[in-house]
Protein backbone atom coordinates (compact mmCIF):
# COMPACT_ATOMS: atom_id res chain seq x y z
CA UNK A 1 0.00 0.00 0.00
CA UNK A 2 0.87 3.44 -0.94
CA UNK A 3 2.48 5.37 2.18
CA UNK A 4 1.57 8.88 2.81
CA UNK A 5 3.57 12.14 3.05
CA UNK A 6 4.89 13.01 6.45
CA UNK A 7 2.33 15.50 8.60
CA UNK A 8 4.09 18.52 7.68
CA UNK A 9 3.37 17.47 4.41
CA UNK A 10 -0.64 17.10 4.04
CA UNK A 11 -0.48 16.58 0.51
CA UNK A 12 -0.11 13.38 -1.65
CA UNK A 13 -0.51 12.46 -5.38
CA UNK A 14 -2.40 10.19 -7.01
CA UNK A 15 -1.11 7.67 -9.15
CA UNK A 16 -2.39 10.09 -12.19
CA UNK A 17 -0.20 13.17 -10.91
CA UNK A 18 -3.67 14.85 -9.39
CA UNK A 19 -2.88 16.40 -5.61
CA UNK A 20 -5.12 15.23 -3.29
CA UNK A 21 -5.32 16.85 0.25
CA UNK A 22 -6.12 15.07 3.00
CA UNK A 23 -7.26 16.08 6.30
CA UNK A 24 -8.93 15.26 9.46
CA UNK A 25 -12.76 16.21 9.04
CA UNK A 26 -14.77 19.12 10.57
CA UNK A 27 -18.48 19.52 12.02
CA UNK A 28 -18.36 21.51 8.62
CA UNK A 29 -17.69 19.35 6.64
CA UNK A 30 -20.55 16.18 7.35
CA UNK A 31 -23.55 17.91 4.66
CA UNK A 32 -20.87 17.41 2.13
CA UNK A 33 -20.03 13.84 3.26
CA UNK A 34 -23.88 13.03 3.33
CA UNK A 35 -24.31 14.16 0.09
CA UNK A 36 -21.06 12.25 -1.09
CA UNK A 37 -22.71 9.16 0.77
CA UNK A 38 -25.81 9.31 -1.28
CA UNK A 39 -23.75 9.76 -4.40
CA UNK A 40 -21.49 6.78 -4.08
CA UNK A 41 -24.41 4.81 -2.43
CA UNK A 42 -25.89 5.48 -6.09
CA UNK A 43 -23.02 3.03 -7.82
CA UNK A 44 -24.76 0.23 -6.15
CA UNK A 45 -28.02 -0.07 -7.92
CA UNK A 46 -25.93 -0.84 -11.07
CA UNK A 47 -25.06 -4.12 -9.43
CA UNK A 48 -28.80 -4.92 -8.30
CA UNK A 49 -28.04 -3.48 -4.79
CA UNK A 50 -30.95 -1.05 -4.71
CA UNK A 51 -31.46 -0.92 -0.74
CA UNK A 52 -27.79 0.09 -0.31
CA UNK A 53 -28.53 2.89 -3.27
CA UNK A 54 -31.18 4.49 -1.48
CA UNK A 55 -29.81 3.88 2.44
CA UNK A 56 -29.74 6.73 4.50
CA UNK A 57 -26.31 8.91 4.86
CA UNK A 58 -24.80 8.30 8.04
CA UNK A 59 -26.08 10.69 10.57
CA UNK A 60 -24.85 13.84 11.55
CA UNK A 61 -24.40 12.83 15.08
CA UNK A 62 -22.86 9.68 14.23
CA UNK A 63 -20.28 11.51 11.75
CA UNK A 64 -20.03 14.18 14.73
CA UNK A 65 -18.87 11.11 16.87
CA UNK A 66 -16.26 10.43 14.25
CA UNK A 67 -14.62 13.85 14.03
CA UNK A 68 -14.49 14.33 17.82
CA UNK A 69 -12.76 11.21 18.20
CA UNK A 70 -10.40 12.32 15.61
CA UNK A 71 -11.53 9.65 13.28
CA UNK A 72 -12.93 10.94 10.41
CA UNK A 73 -10.49 11.78 7.25
CA UNK A 74 -11.34 13.64 3.97
CA UNK A 75 -9.61 13.70 0.59
CA UNK A 76 -9.85 17.16 -1.69
CA UNK A 77 -8.65 17.79 -4.99
CA UNK A 78 -8.99 21.27 -6.08
CA UNK A 79 -10.34 21.87 -2.49
CA UNK A 80 -13.66 20.03 -3.33
CA UNK A 81 -13.99 17.23 -1.11
CA UNK A 82 -14.05 13.95 -2.99
CA UNK A 83 -13.70 11.13 -0.74
CA UNK A 84 -14.00 10.37 3.31
CA UNK A 85 -13.08 7.91 5.70
CA UNK A 86 -14.28 6.68 9.09
CA UNK A 87 -12.75 4.48 11.22
CA UNK A 88 -13.20 2.40 14.92
CA UNK A 89 -11.83 0.12 17.25
CA UNK A 90 -13.02 -3.27 17.47
CA UNK A 91 -11.78 -5.87 18.86
CA UNK A 92 -8.73 -4.51 19.82
CA UNK A 93 -7.77 -3.92 15.57
CA UNK A 94 -8.12 -0.99 13.94
CA UNK A 95 -11.21 -0.73 11.57
CA UNK A 96 -12.59 0.68 8.37
CA UNK A 97 -15.99 1.71 9.16
CA UNK A 98 -16.67 3.34 5.89
CA UNK A 99 -14.35 4.61 2.66
CA UNK A 100 -16.25 6.26 0.02
CA UNK A 101 -15.03 8.04 -2.78
CA UNK A 102 -17.00 10.20 -5.41
CA UNK A 103 -17.48 7.94 -8.27
CA UNK A 104 -16.02 10.28 -10.75
CA UNK A 105 -12.87 10.43 -9.11
CA UNK A 106 -12.75 6.13 -9.50
CA UNK A 107 -9.10 5.36 -10.57
CA UNK A 108 -7.02 8.09 -9.05
CA UNK A 109 -6.32 6.51 -5.73
CA UNK A 110 -7.72 8.07 -3.71
CA UNK A 111 -9.27 5.49 -2.05
CA UNK A 112 -5.93 3.69 -1.36
CA UNK A 113 -5.05 6.87 0.21
CA UNK A 114 -7.72 7.34 2.60
CA UNK A 115 -7.38 3.35 3.88
CA UNK A 116 -3.67 4.57 4.51
CA UNK A 117 -4.51 7.25 6.48
CA UNK A 118 -6.87 4.85 8.39
CA UNK A 119 -3.89 2.47 8.15
CA UNK A 120 -1.58 4.98 9.02
CA UNK A 121 -3.63 5.87 12.22
CA UNK A 122 -3.77 2.05 13.87
CA UNK A 123 -0.30 1.78 13.21
CA UNK A 124 0.89 5.29 15.69
CA UNK A 125 -1.86 3.32 18.57
CA UNK A 126 0.11 -0.10 18.29
CA UNK A 127 -2.56 -1.88 16.29
CA UNK A 128 -0.93 -4.20 14.02
CA UNK A 129 -4.14 -4.76 11.97
CA UNK A 130 -6.99 -3.54 10.25
CA UNK A 131 -10.24 -4.77 9.71
CA UNK A 132 -13.43 -3.75 7.61
CA UNK A 133 -16.43 -5.82 6.46
CA UNK A 134 -17.70 -5.62 2.63
CA UNK A 135 -19.98 -7.26 -0.06
CA UNK A 136 -17.58 -10.01 -1.50
CA UNK A 137 -18.43 -9.77 -5.18
CA UNK A 138 -18.87 -6.32 -6.00
CA UNK A 139 -15.77 -4.85 -7.62
CA UNK A 140 -14.84 -1.79 -5.82
CA UNK A 141 -15.56 -3.96 -2.60
CA UNK A 142 -13.92 -7.27 -1.38
CA UNK A 143 -12.23 -7.50 -4.82
CA UNK A 144 -10.49 -3.93 -4.38
CA UNK A 145 -9.49 -4.39 -0.89
CA UNK A 146 -7.52 -7.60 -2.06
CA UNK A 147 -5.72 -5.74 -4.44
CA UNK A 148 -4.57 -3.65 -1.12
CA UNK A 149 -3.79 -6.97 0.52
CA UNK A 150 -6.79 -7.62 2.40
CA UNK A 151 -7.42 -11.05 3.17
CA UNK A 152 -11.05 -12.81 4.10
CA UNK A 153 -11.82 -13.41 7.38
CA UNK A 154 -13.37 -16.98 8.45
CA UNK A 155 -15.77 -16.59 11.01
CA UNK A 156 -13.29 -18.39 13.46
CA UNK A 157 -11.02 -15.39 12.90
CA UNK A 158 -13.37 -13.07 13.76
CA UNK A 159 -13.17 -12.10 17.60
CA UNK A 160 -16.29 -10.83 19.22
CA UNK A 161 -16.92 -7.06 18.36
CA UNK A 162 -16.26 -7.86 14.57
CA UNK A 163 -18.52 -11.28 14.56
CA UNK A 164 -21.53 -8.35 16.14
CA UNK A 165 -20.91 -5.79 13.57
CA UNK A 166 -21.10 -8.87 11.09
CA UNK A 167 -24.60 -9.66 12.71
CA UNK A 168 -25.79 -6.04 12.71
CA UNK A 169 -25.03 -6.17 9.10
CA UNK A 170 -27.10 -9.15 8.44
CA UNK A 171 -29.68 -7.99 6.36
CA UNK A 172 -26.83 -6.89 4.06
CA UNK A 173 -26.44 -10.56 3.77
CA UNK A 174 -29.56 -11.32 2.27
CA UNK A 175 -28.83 -8.83 -0.27
CA UNK A 176 -25.35 -10.13 -1.46
CA UNK A 177 -22.36 -12.07 0.17
CA UNK A 178 -20.40 -10.05 2.95
CA UNK A 179 -17.42 -10.84 4.38
CA UNK A 180 -15.13 -9.59 6.88
CA UNK A 181 -11.06 -8.82 6.36
CA UNK A 182 -7.74 -7.97 7.21
CA UNK A 183 -4.98 -6.30 6.52
CA UNK A 184 -1.77 -6.76 8.14
CA UNK A 185 -0.22 -2.81 9.40
CA UNK A 186 3.19 -4.21 10.63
Amino acid sequence: MRRLPTPDSPHATAHDGARVALRAATVDDIPLLQGLEVTTGRQFADVGLHAVASDEPPTFDALTEHISSGTAWVAEVSGQVVGYAVASIVDDEAHLDQVSVDPSMRGHSIGALLIDEVAQWGRVRGFDTLTLTTFADVPWNAPYYARLGFVTLAAEEMGPELTAVREREAWLDELASRVAMRLRLA
